[in-house]
Formats: C-alpha cells, sequence, structure tokens
C-alpha cells in the first residue's frame, strides 16, 4: 500500500485504495490550518493527481478533534492589503480545487470542526461526525471582527439553506452533531468503533451528496437573495443600530452579491481585515484564550460532586449550572419553597440547552434538593450563597468545619467582602476561597476568583482547585485579590450609582441606557442595576463607597420592595425575565462618554491596587464581567493604558 508523510499530514492508500489523509499539526494541542499546513495539501493533492484513488478521505490524527480553524497567529501578523489577499486566496482557491476533484471525498469529522475545518470539510462531497456529545460545528469568524473567506459563505448556504446557513455565520454560533444532522449540514453520526469502517462504504456507495430541497434551495437563488437580505439587515439594525461591527454586514453582502468570495471585492476585504474592530476583537480572543488556560491548573482533577448553600437567584442558579455542566450537586436551604423555585428555573435553563428528554433528565438527576444538607459532608467543594452578612456567613462556615471533608473548598460567592474578615474565626482559614460569580449566571462567562493576602501553599493549592472547577463547568476564572469589590463590582459600583444620581437629577432611566447601550454596551447601567438587584446595589455601595449619600431613587424603590428583576419590578417593570422599557431618545453624548470614562477610571484603580497582575486581565474582566464593548479591546486598552 502507497504512502506518504510530510510535516503535517500522513497519507496512506489502504486495500481497498480508499486513500486516508490524516492531519496532526505538529507542536500544538489542536489542529488548525497554517500556511504551512495549507502548502502541504496542496502538495498532496498533487501527489493524488498523479496517483488518483478511488476515493479520500480526510481526518485528524488528533483526540483534541478535528480542525479548529484558521491559524489565529498568522492573521494577526496582516500588516497590508495584499497580505491578506494572499490569504483568502490561499484558502478560496485550495477548496475549491479539492471540491472539484475527480474522486469522492469525505471529511471524517472527530470533534470540534471549525471555521476554516468547516469550510474545508463543505468542500468535501460527504461529511460524517463521530459521535460525541462534545462536538460542536460552526463559523464563527464573526466573533473575530471577519469572515469566513475560504469558502463558507458560498458553500454553507448552499448546504443548508439560506436562513440558517446566514444564522450560523452572522452570530457565529456552534451546533452540535444532532443539530448539524437535523440541517443537513452531516451525513450521519457514527460510533467511533465503526467510524473508519463507515467512512470507506460510505465514500464509496456513489450516493448523491445531501442537498436542501424546495423553498430553502429557492431563497439562495439570486432573484430571492434580495428579500432574504432585506430581512436580516433589518435584523441586524436592531441587534447593532450603530453599527459598531462591520463583518456580519460584510458577511451578508459578499452572499448576497459575490457569491460568498471576498476576492471580488477587494476594497470590503482590506476594510475588514484591517479594521480597528478585527484587531480589538483578536485581542478579546487572546485575552478569553488566556482566562482558559487559568481554568487548566496542573494535577487539578475535575469534581465530581458540590455543595450549594442559598437557594436564592445566584446559589440555585450556580448549582443548576454546575448540573447543566456534569456535576452532581445538592442545594441547601432552609426554604422548600426556594429550592422548589430553583428546580423549576433549572428544568426551563435544562430544556433550552439540552433540547434531548434524556439528557434533560440526567442533568435534573444530578441536582439533588439538600434541606438539611447532608451533602456538605460528601461534597469535595462548598459553596455558600447566603445574604451578605457577615456574622451569618462566619456562622454557617463554624458549623460546615465540624463536618466538611478535611480535603474539601469551602468557597464564598460574596460580592464584596473581604476574605480575611470572613475567615477570622476558621481553625483553617486558608481553605477559604472566592468563587463569585455574576448575575444571569448562565449568561456570564467570568467567575472571580478570590485569593487572600496570604502567602501559604496550603492556600494557593485551594485557589489553584478553584480556578480548575471554574473552568470545569465552562466559565473563565480570573484570579483576583481580597479588596472591597474585588475587581468588577468595584469598577461596577460608582458607574452605576453615578447613573442613578442622574436619575435624581430627572433623566430617564431609559434614556441613560440607551446612551450606554449605543456606546457599545450590552445593556445600560440602570437595566444593569436591575439585573443586580437594588438591594445588592445599595449593600455594595456602602461597603465600596462608604463617604457617599445612596441615590434618592434608589432608596426609594428599595423602600416600596421595587428591588428589580427578582421582584418584577425596579426601575423597569420585568416580564419573562426582560425590562419593559420605553423607547426614549438618549441622554448627551457628553453624559455618556463620562459615564464610561468613571468606568475605566474605576477599572484603572483596581489596576493600581494590584487587584489583578496586568492591565490585560483588567481588561478581560470588565469585558466578560460586564460585558463592556468588545469592539473597544477593553476600557484601559482603548485608553493606553498598558
Amino acid at each position: 500500500m502507497m504512502s506518504h508523510s510530510s510535516k503535517h499530514w500522513f497519507l496512506r492508500f489502504d486495500e481497498t485504495e480508499v486513500a486516508w489523509l490524516y492531519l496532526d499539526k505538529k507542536e500544538t494541542a489542536v489542529n488548525a490550518l497554517s500556511a504551512e499546513v495549507m502548502a502541504e495539501l496542496a502538495q498532496i493533492l498533487n501527489l493524488l493527481e498523479k496517483h488518483p484513488p478511488k476515493a479520500l478521505v480526510i481526518s485528524s490524527a488528533k483526540k483534541t478533534g478535528f480542525i479548529v480553524g484558521a491559524d489565529i497567529n498568522e492573521f494577526s501578523e496582516l500588516t497590508t492589503p495584499e497580505a491578506a489577499k494572499e490569504m483568502v486566496s490561499r484558502g478560496w482557491y485550495l477548496f475549491e480545487r479539492l471540491e472539484r476533484v475527480p474522486y469522492p471525498t469525505l471529511a471524517l469529522i472527530n470533534g470540534h470542526c471549525l471555521g476554516g475545518g468547516l469550510e474545508l470539510a463543505l468542500a468535501c462531497r460527504y461529511r460524517l461526525v463521530v459521535e460525541s456529545s462534545e462536538t460542536r460545528l460552526g463559523l464563527p469568524e464573526v466573533m473575530l471582527g471577519i469572515f469566513p473567506g475560504w469558502g463558507g459563505i458560498l458553500r454553507l448556504p448552499r448546504q443548508v439553506g439560506a436562513i440558517d446557513g446566514l444564522d450560523m455565520m452572522l452570530t457565529g454560533r456552534r451546533i452540535n452533531s444532532k443539530r448539524a444532522l437535523k440541517m443537513g449540514l452531516i451525513d450521519a453520526i457514527v460510533p467511533l468503533r465503526v467510524s473508519e469502517q463507515v467512512a470507506r462504504e460510505w465514500v464509496v456507495s456513489g450516493r448523491k451528496p445531501r442537498q436542501i430541497k424546495g423553498w430553502k434551495k429557492w431563497l439562495n437563488m439570486k432573484p430571492l437573495r434580495s428579500l432574504v437580505a432585506k430581512k436580516v439587515t433589518q435584523q441586524l439594525q436592531q441587534k447593532d443600530p450603530h453599527q459598531h461591527y462591520l463583518a456580519p454586514r460584510a458577511i451578508l453582502q459578499l452572499w448576497q452579491h459575490h457569491e460568498g468570495n471576498a476576492l471580488k471585492n477587494p476594497k470590503l476585504l482590506n476594510q475588514i481585515l484591517s479594521s480597528e474592530t478585527a484587531k480589538n476583537l483578536l485581542r478579546v480572543y487572546h485575552l478569553q484564550e488566556r482566562l482558559k488556560n487559568e481554568g487548566r491548573p496542573e494535577q487539578y482533577q475535575p469534581l465530581q460532586q458540590v455543595h450549594v448553600i442559598g437557594a436564592g437567584v445566584m446559589g440555585g442558579d450556580i448549582a443548576a449550572w454546575c448540573a447543566l455542566q456534569g456535576v452532581k450537586v445538592s442545594l441547601q436551604d432552609q426554604n422548600q419553597a426556594a429550592i422548589e423555585a430553583v428546580m423549576q428555573r433549572a428544568a426551563t435553563l435544562f430544556k433550552r440547552r439540552l433540547k434531548e428528554p434524556r439528557a434533560i433528565q440526567a442533568a435534573l438527576d444530578r441536582l439533588i434538593p439538600d434541606p438539611h444538607g447532608h451533602g456538605a459532608a460528601q461534597a469535595q467543594l462548598v459553596l455558600e450563597a447566603i445574604s451578605e452578612n457577615i456574622d451569618a456567613k462566619r456562622g454557617l462556615y463554624a458549623y460546615l468545619e465540624q463536618v466538611m471533608r478535611p480535603d474539601a473548598v469551602l468557597a464564598t460567592n460574596t460580592s464584596s467582602l473581604a476574605l480575611e474578615d470572613l475567615s477570622r474565626d476558621l481553625k483553617q482559614p486558608e481553605r477559604l476561597v472566592g468563587i463569585h460569580f455574576f448575575n444571569p449566571v448562565a449568561l456570564m462567562p467570568l467567575v472571580e476568583v478570590v485569593h487572600q493576602n496570604v502567602s501559604s501553599p496550603a492556600h494557593q493549592q485551594v485557589v489553584d482547585q478553584a480556578r480548575g472547577f471554574v473552568g470545569q463547568i465552562g466559565k473563565l476564572p480570573l484570579v483576583v485579590k481580597s479588596v472591597p469589590g474585588f475587581l468588577v463590582n468595584a469598577a461596577l459600583t460608582p458607574y452605576m450609582l453615578a447613573a442613578m444620581r442622574l436619575v435624581d437629577e430627572g433623566y430617564k432611566p431609559e434614556a441613560i441606557d440607551a446612551a450606554m447601550e449605543a456606546y457599545g454596551m450590552p445593556v445600560g447601567p440602570i437595566e444593569l442595576v436591575d439585573m443586580v438587584g437594588l438591594d445588592v446595589a445599595l449593600a455594595v455601595g456602602k461597603q465600596l463607597v462608604t463617604d457617599a449619600l445612596a441615590p434618592v431613587c434608589l432608596q426609594e424603590k428599595i423602600e416600596k420592595n421595587q428591588l428589580g428583576r427578582k421582584t418584577g419590578q425596579g426601575f423597569y417593570q420585568w416580564k419573562a425575565g426582560k425590562a419593559i422599557k420605553p423607547k426614549a431618545e438618549p441622554v448627551a453624548n457628553k453624559l455618556a462618554q463620562e459615564l464610561a470614562d468613571l468606568l475605566a477610571s474605576s477599572a484603572k484603580q483596581q489596576l493600581d491596587q494590584q487587584v489583578v497582575k496586568d492591565a490585560d486581565l483588567v481588561d478581560a474582566g470588565m469585558i466578560f464581567g460586564t460585558g463592556y464593548a468588545p469592539f473597544t479591546g477593553g476600557p484601559l486598552y482603548q485608553r493606553g493604558v498598558q
């Protein structure tokens, strides 16, 4: 049997003359399509042109997945229009060539298939996915402020239809294997043990490639594209009325007018790839990867059981999220009704995220009501999420220290109290660590891991365990020093208080929010107060801004028990988890800029206090913990603070 090896690819012919091509990008944990990898693929296609196989199967030799996309580092090095054009040309023409080879081709997808990886798979005649709940497929380039340049804009809508294809590309959404099969993106899902056998039989079967039919096919045709584009443009305008993000509109334009080929519009190609937005979103990607790495400490063993105390909004949602992520969770609260409410919210979350009845039931089975707290003795991590009362927390810790496993981590979700004060009466104070989630738990990616101001190997081990746990449940851990408010709340609180003082001066809450949303924030500061809870905002404000009076509007709302989303009424009325906001003209740009500058100034103060290691981590905390406009690159980067 013939075989051929290059640095990153291995080609072999089996006894049936089917060629098997495996990618194993050297010196990296995952497969990415670098210029070198692509050049070697072109050489292999040259070889197969001389020695045509009966069929070709392309797969990955890595256990970490199929292909995660183009090489991000090479993209960040693009400095000229010519370099950008060369990078797009490289993939466009190579995958066009792959699509035209005279023998049938099949992508055997084992693990994540993203970006350029999916564009390569789309250029094959067939696509099979090895069965795994972890696998995701998508074209997430828009998240970097760019577009799929190697044929994805042409082939994905052609394969699944314009509506589904554009939705995937414009949102960057990644879909699981079952969704991909239902959509028509892949041909089948196969068990690992028979995947190569099925791939061999499938690729030589002569069956017609899977294609869309009916109205889904018609919407790709030129006469109807303009109707689709008009509707999608309206949706983009609603989501991004100030056009902070250019890539979604570029994707739509390339699909509508250029058959997905950016080489036909060099001006647009250069505009997108050289934009400040793309550079800033690439920076945000690297910040995210840095935090992900924080969640992979050495020697960490995934936790099997967690005990959460407090079935309020935060404690309940934390418990539900852990169960969603595969961790067994016992939830303790003296109020049985509160636990029941959590179970109802959790069921809604599981149905929305998991879809499949068996997976939903399995997640519900992992979330165990535990009003008497029996789970505290078995758990590897006990997380306290009760009210911000230091005496109540200390009393709880004294009891927990008697019943917890000696090797278990004791964690608090406190949003403002110093860990040194909370741990004062513990026999082993170094075992307490902060694991501070943000509301809403299911949507906010950041979790602050709060370390005490002690130099102790034992405490460092606890911090490492906390980092690993946060990474295990799919969140981004940011290690912060124990100071009042840590990083995010310490920066947010002056900003929210200043916004509420504008309400005291007569400005409408919705006008203030509209101005900050126009600035690029996902929600305005007044809506944010409602989401946090007005009582929580007041308590944190007293902790952090001790020399200032609380805004009058805040005090009045609290006196009426209008605490925001959790009571259905705050500055806004809330229905089905959404604020009912009257339309309003934004307040003056000057006021919005002053609020943004205050937020940045407060963040800079936390850097000066060394709450985190460096300015990049401050920006990461503000972007992933507050939603600070990602297209800016972060508040400190935006203002030139290094």
